[in-house]
């Protein structure tokens, strides 16, 4: 089956395309909820209007109500903004799903609220390594990544972390759109989007020797790549 691929959705012109698209169809792929439709909603930053894009609408409230289960706290409601250019792609191919909530402890000051290492996480562990091979390939070319980056706590100021995130700068490396996705337990994570050129940026450099050193590990407790796509 061919690859989908769904671009500048936080446009008109992306939110025409995906309209188009679900003409007719309940879900992106198939006739039950899949990874794909997650991806999807990832990059939709809110519901479409229903009068401009019913079938994109009805779909869009489809996965909130299905996706609302996994995450039974009350939100308070956050809105995205993003001032991605019209040139930026919205590439949302290969997101291996969103993170499980974390499980609890009743005594344990030092507690993981991330718990323990889930298949979503193993996958990533696996879609990291596959970026750190692809920097060792010769043939010169971009990649679109998908990174989740994880706080300490639920008191961490996640504004302040996208900030300190956005503050690296590196030859070849174009931070893109983001969002913030529940955890649990009040915890939120930053999804957010880069593209980079193979042969001037090193994944998992980036996150060891820049994202997860002071000052900046003051914010981030851990970064996670979720999708690696050649672009």
């Amino acid at each position: 089956m061919a690859v989908i691929t769904f671009s500048d959705l936080h446009t008109e012109a992306g939110l025409r395309s995906l309209e188009s698209f679900l003409a007719g169809k309940s879900y992106i792929s198939g006739n039950q909820m899949t990874k794909d439709d997650v991806k999807v909603y990832a990059a939709v930053l809110e519901k479409p209007s229903a009068d401009l894009y019913p079938s994109a609408s009805k779909w869009y409230d489809c996965i909130a109500t299905k996706l609302a289960t996994s995450f039974p706290g009350k939100a308070a409601g956050v809105r995205i903004s993003t001032h991605a250019s019209s040139a930026e792609s919205v590439l949302v191919n290969g997101v291996n799903g969103m993170a499980k909530e974390a499980s609890a402890a009743d005594e344990d000051d030092d507690l993981d609220l991330f718990g323990d290492e889930t298949e979503e996480e193993q996958k990533a562990a696996e879609a990291r390594e596959q970026a750190k091979a692809s920097t060792k390939k010769k043939e010169s070319g971009k990649s679109s990544v998908l990174m989740d980056v994880k706080p300490w706590d639920d008191e961490t100021d996640m504004k302040k972390l996208e900030e300190a995130v956005r503050s690296v700068h590196m030859e070849g490396l174009l931070w893109g759109a983001s969002k913030l996705v529940p955890v649990g337990y009040g915890i939120k994570k930053l999804t957010i989007m880069m593209t980079i050129v193979d042969d001037l940026v090193s994944v998992d450099t980036l996150i060891e020797e820049r994202l997860t050193v002071e000052p900046i590990s003051d914010y981030v407790q851990s970064c996670d790549i979720v999708a690696f796509n050649k672009i």
